[in-house]
């Protein structure tokens, strides 16, 4: 029996990653040219945004998936240029909730529409349809590899 062979341009999980590369790119310049955002700055304002009482560091890095270091980065840096605070979590004295300060959410009410467009520029050219059954698709990925357990260091074997 002939060994597995692999090539990388069609193996699904490269292309999610290249793909994913590719517009997360596109995104980083303009923000960063409009705006002097970098994307996990962005993540931060943007999950700080949707949560209007507030919120801890440790949930940002939960529903973005980006690691610790890199949210205490994004997050020291908006602090610095006063585009978020931090304020005490009454539910838990260890930690400090994120709130977004009046500039911080003037950034974010001007970034929203630019995001928007850029969003339409890329997915323009697919039907609603295909794009319901993408993020579909994207959402059942996800569910996948959360339930899994690969989303964790497990292998298939396991």
């Amino acid at each position: 029996m002939p060994a597995a062979t692999l090539t990388l341009d069609h193996f699904l999980p490269y292309r999610l990653s290249f793909t994913a590369n590719l517009v997360s790119d596109a995104v980083a310049s303009a923000y960063q040219a409009l705006f002097g955002l970098r994307i996990p700055e962005w993540r931060v304002i943007a999950v700080t945004a949707e949560s209007a009482d507030g919120i801890t560091q440790q949930a940002i890095g939960i529903r973005t998936r980006m690691d610790k270091v890199t949210v205490s980065r994004a997050a020291k840096s908006l602090i610095a240029r006063d585009l978020i605070a931090r304020r005490p979590n009454a539910a838990d004295q260890r930690s400090h909730l994120l709130v977004l300060t009046s500039e911080g959410r003037a950034l974010y009410e001007a970034v929203v529409p630019k995001a928007l467009e850029l969003e339409q520029q890329i997915f323009s050219r697919f039907a609603k349809t295909e794009l319901e059954q993408f993020e579909a698709m994207l959402r059942q990925i996800d569910g996948i590899v959360l339930t899994s357990g690969l989303s964790n260091g497990a292998s298939l074997s396991d």
